[in-house]
């Protein structure tokens, strides 16, 4: 935990945090932490390294907008703090950044591949461990590959990531124009894994 670490609530241990909004206990994976700056401005720190006092809220978008309404930071901190009107858009971008990087680093270590042909050939192999569509390309193309995937019985096995678009992800990859591509194993699938992941829980409906 960053030295100067503000602490809601009682820890149970030491990988639990309570979200500021809800009260409830949950581990650091399913929280985002918000750190306090030199200015009181509260922004997203992802990695949860900041130095400085800090905040956690569970990692859904709908919470965080509770958060930002209800003045959570300023009473959780008990201190004058500046909160952006924008805190739930910066931090999905934060998110989406990351998730992004670590796909580029994957595509560099040849654990990605690109391309209709390419992505249809690692699922046939059965050598994929994630399929990537762009949020906004063609349903028919990802129908296919989804298609493919229930016949050769991967559907349940393999994450689909549609949370990037088509640009998001070319500058990401170097490509033009990339609308599908696949992780193929590799360390860095795992971390690309567990950044989607947390994009995908931050965007879901809480149902809660």
């Amino acid at each position: 935990m960053p030295q100067g670490e503000h602490t809601m609530g009682e820890k149970v241990n030491k990988n639990l945090r309570t979200c500021c909004v809800t009260r409830e206990s949950l581990p650091k994976a399913d929280l985002i932490r918000f750190a306090l700056g030199p200015n009181g401005e509260i922004l997203p720190d992802i990695a949860g390294k900041a130095g400085g006092r800090g905040v956690w809220v569970a990692a859904n978008r709908q919470i965080l907008a509770q958060a930002v309404a209800k003045n959570a930071f300023a009473r959780a901190l008990k201190a004058q703090v500046n909160v952006p009107d924008n805190l739930v858009e910066i931090t999905q971008a934060h998110l989406e950044k990351r998730l992004l990087g670590a796909l580029g680093l994957a595509m560099k270590g040849g654990h990605l591949v690109t391309g209709y042909a390419k992505v249809r050939s690692a699922i046939e192999k059965g050598k994929i461990d994630a399929l990537i569509a762009a949020s906004d390309g063609s349903m028919d193309g990802r129908k296919k590959m989804t298609q493919l995937l229930r016949a050769l019985e991967l559907e349940d096995e393999v994450p689909q990531i549609d949370l990037l678009n088509a640009e998001q992800l070319s500058l990401a990859l170097g490509g033009k124009n990339v609308i599908h591509a696949a992780l193929v194993g590799g360390a860095a699938t795992k971390s690309a894994l567990d950044r989607y992941h947390q994009l995908d829980r931050f965007m879901a409906e809480n149902n809660g």
